[in-house]
């Protein structure tokens, strides 16, 4: 990871960078799954050979408010346990800006399916299985990938003919961005990158994926290798140098990404 950024930060200002970084711990309930959930998840979602286990799998509850404007206290998301404080940020500050949600479901709720996920608009992240169209392992497989409403913010790619195909199917309607629209990701980029979720999908050239949001691939595996305390040390390291860099760059999406190299 590179990590210039940070190194020339003044000594004195590293612990109050730091400190901005953690007020989710105390929410969270402990790291790893119960045998229960272990056994439930292997079932249909976590297969042999998986970049992680349920020792280093965290499940973040959280409260949202849905496209109606109605409460619901019954969130949850599954995540690799170094990232899950952030995560519980990113959710806690979804329901204060009264950001919507259609629903947030663990993937065992749908065998793992991802296509059955999406069209039923659910919020998401761990899913032991290989990038959409491809064999390379996804990144929702380490549980360093999340999935915010896939109707208002579909997966398109191209078919051979150059045909633009959607996924959910429905989410056509909402091929043409309207960052205002309730729900679209354009809204919620740079809350996610404040919390270490650096690359958004809607960045992408082909395809073009509007509900995801994740980390670099190397820190994923190098995350994916250390004890969770190293590893939740390693995260929020590029948290405090993305910070770093967006304060003293302003909030240019060009910048964005330019921060987002520099600190994952």
């Amino acid at each position: 990871m590179n990590l210039r950024i940070l190194r020339r930060l003044p000594p004195l200002l590293m612990p109050l960078l730091a400190c901005l970084v953690q007020p989710a711990y105390a929410q969270l309930a402990g790291p790893g799954l119960d045998s229960q959930q272990c056994q439930l998840l292997k079932q249909h979602v976590l297969q042999p050979g998986a970049p992680v286990d349920c020792t280093q799998l965290q499940v973040v509850r959280f409260a949202y408010f849905d496209f109606d404007k109605v409460r619901h206290d019954d969130g949850e998301i599954m995540v690799m346990a170094a990232v899950a404080p952030q995560v519980k940020a990113v959710f806690d500050e979804l329901l204060k800006r009264g950001f919507p949600l259609a629903q947030a479901r663990l993937m065992e709720h749908y065998q793992g399916n991802d296509d059955a996920s999406m069209a039923d608009n659910n919020t998401s992240a761990f899913n032991d299985r290989p990038i959409t169209g491809g064999k390379a392992i996804s990144l929702h497989a380490y549980g360093l990938a999340i999935d915010i409403n896939p109707l208002q913010n579909p997966y398109v790619r191209r078919d051979a003919q150059g045909r633009q195909i959607f996924s959910p199917p429905a989410g056509q309607g909402f091929g043409q961005r309207v960052a205002s629209r309730a729900g679209s990701s354009e809204q919620v980029v740079e809350l996610f990158a404040q919390h270490g979720f650096l690359i958004w999908g809607g960045d992408w050239k082909k395809p073009i994926d509007y509900q995801h949001f994740q980390v670099s691939r190397s820190m994923a595996e190098r995350l994916a290798k250390l004890p969770l305390p190293q590893a939740r040390q390693l995260f929020e390291s590029s948290v405090v140098a993305y910070r770093a860099c967006r304060s003293g760059h302003g909030n240019k999406p060009g910048d964005r990404k330019t921060c987002a190299a520099a600190a994952g």
